[in-house]
């Protein structure tokens, strides 16, 4: 077994022992955790070679267990996390640690995921494997899918990846007017970036239909007509049940009337709010975003 995967299975396994004592209530400082880490490497992998990087996935879940108990239950709503399995969510929160705070150079993230998937599969129940891939998918599509180029670039010809099927996606800058002023809807998301209402068509809807119908569902704005087609990306992604796609996603300018905002139950999303246009600059927010803000601004001006 490769070093850093016997390494995450005596994580996982240490993790396990660690959630399973503090569900019983009891409190279990990290020195004690650093023991049974010691212990578990004894007993399933005496000679392991990077013990370092197995203590430095313990350490970075319980640091930022909140933070990445948060993730989970927005990404799998249906499921609050005392209600997932403990050898799944344990196994999620080394698959999130990895995804969200690793450095990609050394753990690319469809590494990460792929094998968060691998130890579900063999420790954890038959649907495990199933349900962590969706959970860290979805958390790696909000992120932008980062990486998702790297293989298409290096193994698609162009022709290739013309024939590839296109799956579609809807994002919008949502504004209202209002006494003189303009004021932008932003949803704010997980990760702590404030972005578009964004989601995918359902069979058969239009694509300007679909923008209305997510940002009612995401911002609760039902007054709302799309002004303008802003403009698309398309990048090459990997869908673990379709294999390569090409990736559409089309951006429109939606005015609405309505001023009261409602979160929608959405995983992914936190927050929903109103901003003017000289608050805009100081928001984190991803690069493309910003992109599309600037035009539609130019657009209403």
């Amino acid at each position: 077994m490769a070093s850093r995967h016997l390494a995450r299975s005596i994580a996982m396994q240490t993790l396990y022992e660690w959630d399973f004592k503090v569900s019983l209530g009891k409190d279990i400082p990290h020195t004690v955790v650093h023991e049974m880490l010691e212990r578990n490497v004894e007993e399933f992998g005496p000679g392991l070679e990077d013990k370092a990087f197995a203590e430095t996935l313990i350490d970075g879940v319980l640091d930022r267990k909140t933070d990445l108990d948060a993730i989970i239950e927005k990404a799998a709503p249906e499921w609050p996390i005392q209600q997932v399995a403990i050898i799944d969510r344990n196994v999620l929160r080394i698959g999130l640690f990895e995804l969200l705070f690793g450095t990609y150079k050394e753990v690319p993230p469809k590494v990460a995921i792929n094998e968060a998937i691998e130890l579900a599969k063999t420790f954890g129940g038959t649907n495990s494997g199933k349900f962590v891939n969706g959970v860290l998918g979805t958390v790696y599509r909000e992120l932008g899918e980062p990486g998702k180029d790297d293989k298409a670039k290096k193994d698609l010809t162009p022709e290739d990846k013309a024939a590839l099927p296109v799956e579609n996606k809807v994002g919008a800058v949502v504004y209202r007017k209002a006494q003189g002023r303009t004021s932008f809807a932003l949803v704010h998301d997980v990760f702590g970036y404030w972005t578009l209402a964004k989601g995918s068509p359902l069979e058969g809807e239009d694509l300007q239909d679909a923008i209305v119908r997510k940002v009612a569902e995401e911002t609760g704005l039902g007054n709302a007509r799309v002004v303008k087609q802003m403009g698309e990306n398309e990048y090459v992604a990997h869908d673990p049940d379709k294999g390569n796609i090409r990736r559409r996603v089309v951006y429109f300018l939606v005015e609405t009337s309505d001023k009261e905002l409602q979160l929608g139950a959405k995983g992914g999303l936190d927050d929903v709010r109103w901003f003017l246009e000289r608050e805009l600059v100081d928001l984190k927010m991803y690069d493309d975003v910003k992109g599309f803000f600037k035009k539609a601004i130019n657009i209403i001006k």
